[in-house]
């Protein structure tokens, strides 16, 4: 069987894998003879793509009396095409830094203008708008995890901070989804709320446990748009705090002592380890046992699910791993020439990066899940039931 990358030099070479595009637009095979064929194959010609991966050479079929189109350079590369169109818009608008423009003369060449740089736009934005207002009410999502970066965006001849405020959701089939972005002026109270009643105009229902860190304007919106919901306050970041409250001489043990607690098998061994660390360094390190005493038990409030969802809904890791590619593109850019142009670079990426996850494996498997909150529904109405006959 042979492969449809050919790697030769440094670069990759695709001989067959746009075959099958062709001979459906054709509507006929290689020499095949039928009436309803729509042209005729004349060779192939070579196309190249330069994306994260490498840079790509494919062989693209040529047709006779008749068109070939494909989609898949613009969807494999709308997030390097939006990359490309932040540094251009620098450019075009004379404030982009020595690096920025010297990577733009690379790719795009030694000049192109502003009328350039707005079509691309116009085909392009509408693609990133469509899929982060795309409705959510398709699915349930149990478990959401929102965390934000903070980018530098020229505004009004100015220079300014802004939120990107980003939701991840675990669906009920168990596949991972991006479920939106939005930038904020900072990450307050109002522009969480702003973002969570966003998404939930767009469908988004069946929230059951939420993963943050605990900025406290964050945590304050979630008790207002999420009620009744389970917030899991993410262990790295907590532990980040509580070794900043330890003595340094004592960092290591604690760190290992604590993390013993979170990873205990249930709430009720954690509290016995938390109770026997409290005993031990109320006098060697007050400040942290002051810190896990305070964020025990939303630090904990993973345990209660059965065991094969915890290592993944205990940390905002996912989400910070998103943060990162956005700022291995960002450290580029420096400063977005305007908020349209943060919104499609980050919007492009996490869209190819939300594709290659509702198409790839599941995350978690939801059905011991579902039978958890079957048996925790049935508890619940046992118990009050026996509340009304008492």
């Amino acid at each position: 069987m042979t492969c449809p990358f050919i790697r030769r030099r440094g670069q990759f070479t695709h001989d067959t894998g746009l075959d099958p595009q062709v001979q459906e637009q054709l509507k006929a095979a290689p020499y095949e003879r039928t009436e309803a064929r729509r042209g005729y194959r004349n060779g192939t010609v070579t196309r190249t793509s330069t994306p994260r991966v490498g840079r790509l050479v494919l062989r693209v079929p040529r047709v006779r009396n008749g068109e070939f189109s494909t989609e898949l350079f613009a969807r494999y590369r709308r997030s390097e095409q939006a990359f490309l169109l932040a540094l251009m818009e620098m450019v075009v608008n004379g404030v982009s830094t020595r690096d920025g423009a010297k990577v733009t003369e690379q790719w795009c060449g030694p000049s192109f203008s502003k009328s350039t740089v707005s079509d691309l736009c116009k085909r392009l934005d509408p693609i990133v708008q469509a899929w982060n207002h795309r409705s959510l009410a398709e699915h349930r999502y149990p478990f959401l995890l929102v965390d934000a970066l903070v980018l530098r965006i020229r505004e009004d001849g100015r220079i300014r901070s802004r939120a990107a405020l980003i939701a991840v959701g675990v669906n009920d089939e168990g596949y991972r989804e991006i479920l939106g972005l939005m930038l904020g002026n900072s990450e307050s109270e109002s522009s969480w709320r702003e973002f969570f009643a966003w998404l939930k105009q767009r469908g988004l229902s069946g929230v059951d446990i939420v993963v943050s860190d605990s900025h406290s304007g964050l945590v304050k919106a979630l008790q207002t748009e999420f009620q009744g919901c389970t917030w899991q306050r993410c262990q790295t970041h907590f532990m980040r705090n509580l070794l900043d409250a330890t003595p340094k001489a004592l960092q290591k043990e604690v760190y290992q002592q604590v993390r013993a607690i979170l990873d205990a098998p249930d709430l009720k061994t954690a509290r016995l380890l938390k109770d026997a660390f409290v005993e031990a360094y109320a006098e060697k390190a007050p400040k942290a046992v002051q810190v896990l005493e305070d964020g025990f038990d939303d630090v904990t409030a993973v345990l209660v699910l059965p065991e094969r969802y915890r290592r993944r809904l205990r940390t905002t890791n996912g989400v910070e791993r998103l943060n990162e590619e956005i700022r291995r593109r960002e450290r580029v850019i420096r400063i977005f020439p305007n908020r349209e142009s943060a919104i499609r670079l980050l919007g492009a990426l996490l869209m190819e990066i939300d594709e290659e996850w509702t198409t790839g494996r599941k995350y978690l498997n939801m059905d011991e899940y579902e039978a958890w909150k079957k048996a925790q529904q049935a508890w619940r109405e046992s118990n009050q039931a026996c509340a009304a006959t008492a």
